[in-house]
């Protein structure tokens, strides 16, 4: 059984409403599919400099976080300025994953403009306040990078033209798990929002699929799939589309060659903390940026030149731009003394380990507890700490 009581209010932080952290506030600030205007960028740097850390932290579905901050109302205004939280009653309900690459290269078609329309509708309908910030939204553009997430609802893109809202079509996925297929832009958000709703029939309380028994889901899955056609794509949620580009688990860390002739660079950084500074000068070279959930930074459609200027001067100050790097396959906790539940210092532990030059073969997240946070969702080695000063490992 995986039922669980959900017995505390959700205290999933939020720009308006913060955490409490052992290091001062925390404040997340949800970009749906990652992306981020180079101003926006611009502007949550000189806030977190300002009134934070001076780190912008990047989570595991592709958002954005503060820690440490000393003015959360500044920070707020400064979100809010920068167009990231259009609504306040809604800001934590935007928690959308969405193919990173989509749009540029491969894919069975753009997800952009459905995730887009998804956002919309969520922050136009007052009914969604309710929903858990931990729920998770996911548009899979065919190449089975985000379904293999598991989010709690999922649109799989089968078929059709992103300019064209009539001929898309899309599976629906419970969980990870197609239960059907819709077709039309407004039809796949609609099942994508009767997932979230039906949830909360199911079981109140809860806060994501995972939550549910076995019977529980199955009810959920009967709900949604009522209204829906026969699932289109393969058995296997996550079956890569032949052509549809990148596996789901290559690092988009490099130089890539977008479909339509610009450059798209990957870069991660050093335990997935983006310095304001870098933020500042990524900014500056005024392209679209888009933050994947695996922690890399995608700096998009730069021309040869641009691009060759962009790794000369950012790599030296910190932009790694080397699949091979460790830090393209290791994340962790903030653990002590930045969270009062953790048993040991995990950042600093976790940079003694990459010093010493042991190969990483596997991804790997560390964390400080039995909670786990920011763990990936897919297959990992998870190093956990214990009370005695030592780490567990587990694969997960």
């Amino acid at each position: 059984m995986n039922e669980r009581a959900r017995d505390a209010a959700d205290r999933c932080p939020g720009v308006f409403s913060t955490h409490e952290a052992a290091d001062g506030a925390l404040a997340r600030i949800r970009l749906p599919g990652g992306r981020i205007e180079p101003a926006q960028l611009a502007q949550l740097a000189q806030a977190a400099d300002a009134h934070a850390d001076g780190y912008l932290e990047i989570t595991v579905r592709g958002n954005l976080q503060l820690r440490g901050i000393t003015d959360v109302a500044a920070v707020a205004d400064a979100v809010v300025g920068a167009g990231l939280a259009p609504s306040a009653t809604h800001d934590k309900v935007r928690n959308i994953e969405v193919s990173p690459l989509t749009g540029r290269i491969g894919g069975v078609a753009d997800a952009r403009p459905l995730a887009s329309a998804l956002d919309d509708a969520l922050r136009a309908d007052p009914a969604t306040t309710a929903l858990s910030g931990r729920f998770l939204f996911g548009i899979d553009d065919g190449r089975g990078d985000i379904v293999v997430r598991r989010p709690d609802a999922c649109a799989v893109i089968r078929s059709g033209a992103p300019e064209s809202r009539e001929s898309l079509s899309a599976d629906i996925a419970v969980g990870g798990q197609p239960v059907g297929s819709a077709t039309g832009t407004d039809d796949i958000v609609a099942a994508l929002q009767r997932i979230a709703f039906g949830l909360a029939d199911v079981r109140p309380g809860a806060w994501r699929v995972a939550d549910l028994g076995v019977d529980d889901r199955r009810r959920l899955e009967d709900l949604v799939a009522a209204g829906l056609g026969p699932v289109v794509g393969p058995d296997d949620p996550a079956g890569v589309v032949e052509g549809a580009g990148l596996a789901p688990a290559d690092p988009i860390v490099g130089w890539f060659d977008q479909d339509d002739g610009a450059v798209l660079l990957g870069a991660v950084v050093e335990l997935g903390r983006l310095p304001a500074r870098l933020a500042e000068f990524i900014a500056a070279v005024e392209a679209p940026v888009i933050f994947t959930p695996d922690r890399e930074i995608l700096i998009c459609d730069l021309s040869e030149g641009v691009a060759e200027t962009v790794v000369r001067v950012l790599a030296p100050m910190g932009l790694i731009f080397d699949a091979n790097s460790p830090w393209a396959r290791l994340s962790c906790c903030v653990g002590a003394p930045g969270c009062a539940s953790a048993h040991a210092p995990v950042r600093e532990d976790l940079l003694r380990r990459v010093a010493q030059g042991e190969p990483v073969d596997d991804r790997e997240h560390w964390v400080g507890c039995e909670r786990r946070c920011g763990s990936p969702p897919t297959g990992h080695l998870s190093v956990q700490a214990t009370p005695d000063d030592g780490y567990e490992r587990h694969r997960r």
